[in-house]
C-alpha cells in the first residue's frame, strides 16, 4: 500500500495521520504540499492511495486558492466562494494522475457547499433542519422568515467553516438578537474566537448583507437538548460507512464549536439522557449520512438531539471533520481507525458494494467512546 497525503507540512492533521500509518507498520506516507499542488506539481500517479487533507491554516495556500494577489489579514472573512472554487480546482489536479483518492472530489464539492449538502441529505431522508429558499440579503431574509413563520434561524455562508461567518439570529418584530463570530469593521469582516452579540438591527442587517455576497444557506434554529446549564451536540466521525468516534460539545450559547472555548461534555451522560432507542436511531442516521458519500473514507457529522431527547437532526457534514484529539474507540483514534479500514479491506468492500452504494457492512460496528486526553477541535470544511 503506497499512501500519499496532500496537506500542509507540519500541520497536526498531517502529522497525526502520518503517525497512525507508521504505527500500523506501513511505510511513512509521502506528503504532497498543497502549495505544490497549486503551483503545478505533478499529481500522484496510478497505484497511489491519496488522502486529501484540509488546505486550511496556511496563509499562502489560502491566497493561492483565492487566486488573490494579496494574503488575507489574520481572521479576515474574504473570498469564501473563491476558496471553494480553488479547492475544487486543486482536487481536480490531484485526481488527474490517476491515483485513488480517499476523498472523492465530487463528494467534497457537495460537502463544502452547505446548500448542496442539505439537498443531498434531504433527498436521502436524513433528518435536517428545514431551510429557507435562497436569500440575497437582509430584507429578503426577513421576508422569507416572515413567510415561513420562523423567528429564529442560523444564517450560514454557503462555503464557511469552523462557525466562521455563522449568525444565530432571533427576531421579534423589529427587535433582533444575533450571536456570531463576526467582528465587523468599516472595511472588512473578521472571524473572532469570541462570539459577539449584536442587538442593533442596522448592524445586523449590514453584516448579513456583507456575507450574502458569498452565498447564504439559512436553516431553522432547532432547540437542542441540554445537560445542566449547557446545550449539547455531537461531532461524530464515520469511517467507511460506520460511526466510530464521537465528541460532545457543550455550550452556553448557540455556537458549540470547541475552538470557541466551549467544553467537551460526557458522552456516557448524553447516551444515558437519550436512552438506547434514541441513541441507536441517531447512529443509524449517521450511517445513512455516510452512505450519501460512498466514495469518501470519512465524514464528520454534526448531530444534535432536540429538546426531549426523542428526536435528532444533522446540522452539518464535514469533509475534513476527523480531528478529534484524544477521542479513542477500542484504543484507536480517528486516524488509526481510517488506516485500519484501509488495511483490513473494509474501505474497498464498502466502496465496491452495489457499485459504490453502501450496504451497511459492519453497520452495527463499535459504539463511539471518549478518551481522556484534552484537545481543541478545528473544523475545516462545512463546519
Amino acid at each position: 500500500m503506497r499512501l500519499t497525503v496532500v496537506g500542509n507540512p507540519g500541520n497536526r492533521r498531517v502529522d497525526l495521520f502520518t503517525r497512525a500509518v507508521v504505527d500500523a507498520g506501513l511505510p511513512r506516507p509521502a506528503v504532497l504540499p498543497w502549495l505544490d499542488v497549486l503551483t503545478g506539481a505533478a499529481p500522484p500517479g496510478a497505484g497511489a492511495l491519496v488522502r486529501v487533507d484540509s488546505p486550511g491554516e496556511d496563509v499562502e495556500v489560502d491566497r493561492l486558492l483565492r487566486r488573490s494577489a494579496v494574503p488575507a489579514r489574520h481572521g479576515e472573512l474574504v473570498g469564501l466562494a473563491d476558496t471553494y472554487a480553488g479547492l475544487l480546482r486543486g482536487l481536480d489536479r490531484v485526481a488527474a494522475g490517476g491515483a485513488e483518492l480517499l476523498n472523492d472530489p465530487g463528494d467534497v464539492a457537495v460537502l463544502c457547499d452547505k446548500r448542496r449538502c442539505h439537498a443531498r441529505l434531504t433527498a436521502a431522508g436524513v433528518p435536517v433542519p428545514a431551510a429557507l429558499p435562497a436569500v440575497r440579503g437582509w430584507e429578503e431574509l426577513r421576508a422569507a422568515m416572515a413567510a415561513a413563520g420562523w423567528s429564529r434561524v442560523f444564517v450560514k455562508p454557503a462555503h464557511g467553516s469552523s462557525a466562521a461567518g455563522v449568525v444565530a439570529l432571533a427576531v421579534a418584530g423589529r427587535r433582533v438578537q444575533a450571536v456570531t463570530t463576526i467582528e465587523a469593521t468599516p472595511d472588512a469582516l473578521f472571524n473572532s474566537l469570541r462570539p459577539r452579540r449584536y442587538t442593533d438591527e442596522a448592524e445586523v442587517a449590514a453584516i448579513v448583507d456583507r456575507i450574502a455576497g458569498e452565498g447564504l444557506h439559512v436553516e431553522r434554529w432547532l432547540p437542542k437538548a441540554g445537560l445542566g446549564d449547557r446545550v449539547v451536540d455531537l461531532r461524530v466521525v464515520a469511517v467507511a460507512g460506520r460511526p466510530t468516534h464521537a465528541v460532545v460539545r457543550a455550550a452556553r450559547g448557540p455556537l458549540t464549536n470547541l475552538h470557541l472555548g466551549n467544553a467537551r461534555g460526557d458522552l456516557a451522560e448524553v447516551r444515558a439522557a437519550a436512552g438506547p432507542a434514541a441513541w441507536a436511531a441517531a447512529m443509524e442516521t449517521c450511517e445513512r449520512v455516510a452512505g450519501c458519500f460512498p466514495r469518501t473514507l470519512h465524514v464528520g457529522i454534526d448531530l444534535m438531539f432536540l429538546v426531549g431527547w426523542r428526536r435528532h437532526a444533522v446540522a452539518e457534514v464535514n469533509a475534513f471533520g476527523d480531528l478529534l484529539p484524544g477521542v479513542l474507540a477500542d484504543g484507536r483514534d480517528s486516524y488509526a481507525e481510517q488506516v485500519r479500514a484501509l488495511t483490513d479491506g473494509r474501505w474497498h468492500r464498502w466502496r465496491a458494494a452495489a457499485g459504490q452504494t453502501p450496504t451497511g457492512d459492519d453497520a452495527t460496528g463499535q459504539t463511539p467512546t471518549r478518551g481522556d486526553a484534552a484537545g481543541r477541535e478545528v473544523l475545516a470544511c462545512g463546519a
